[in-house]
């Protein structure tokens, strides 16, 4: 796997999403890898044993991550699970992503990222709606108080309104920060075109089938983006 980060600075980057073994296996063996990889560790946790010979021959970075529960993590793991799984893949990160609800019990996570130069993603998820305007900025403050390289949300959009408020947050927000945006939903597909095209900082596709409405493959953004 390559150790040298990417420059982030020009056209939008495509994260493949990997969520089981069978992915992770037609990952080791793309010709044309997307910019990023991200490894859901919550997701492969049952599978776990022998990942590391597979992570060694993926060809792009890897961003690490292991959701939580009530933002979409698979498997119910605990807090504490979740750490040491994070903590035991470290090392094969360019990048690790930890949700803002649960950035207290991970500041061991993040400092030990930082101090390893791996970049750092705060991220937000709310399956339900877009949320208002003040909310939306005190995601974003607190975010950058935890010194983060990358902001990520992802946030219901069913509605012209709920997707108006996201794309005026983040026309707003990335002038402070690097900011990955996405719409779920009704509205899912067309938000993440619209915001990939206008340089959101990072876009996720699927390397097998959708597993949340409005999202792409990696064959299909690729596409819309040229």
């Amino acid at each position: 796997m390559p150790r040298a980060l990417l420059d982030d600075a020009g056209s939008p980057q495509i994260v493949g999403v990997i969520l089981n073994r069978t992915e992770l296996r037609r990952a080791t063996r793309m010709r044309n890898p997307p910019d990023w990889f991200e490894l859901r560790l919550d997701a492969l946790l049952p599978e776990s044993d022998g990942l590391e010979a597979d992570i060694r021959m993926l060809q792009a970075p890897l961003i690490m991550t292991a959701r939580h529960p009530r933002e979409g993590g698979l498997n119910r793991l605990s807090t504490e699970k979740r750490r040491t799984l994070l903590r035991g893949f470290l090392r094969h990160a360019a990048c690790v992503d930890i949700e803002l609800r649960s950035a207290p019990a991970f500041t061991t996570i993040l400092s030990e990222a930082r101090r390893k130069k791996i970049r750092t993603i705060v991220s937000f998820h709310d399956f339900q709606k877009t949320p208002r305007r003040w909310r939306l900025d005190e995601i974003a403050h607190t975010a950058r108080s935890l010194g983060a390289d990358y902001l990520k949300i992802a946030t219901r959009t069913d509605t012209l309104a709920e997707l108006a408020r996201l794309r005026e947050f983040f026309q707003r927000e990335r002038l402070h920060m690097k900011i990955a945006v996405m719409g779920l939903g009704r509205l899912g597909r067309i938000s993440r075109v619209e915001f990939a095209r206008d340089h959101s900082a990072l876009n996720y596709a699927h390397l097998g089938s959708a597993q949340i409405r409005g999202q792409l493959s990696i064959t299909q953004l690729r596409r819309l983006l040229r």
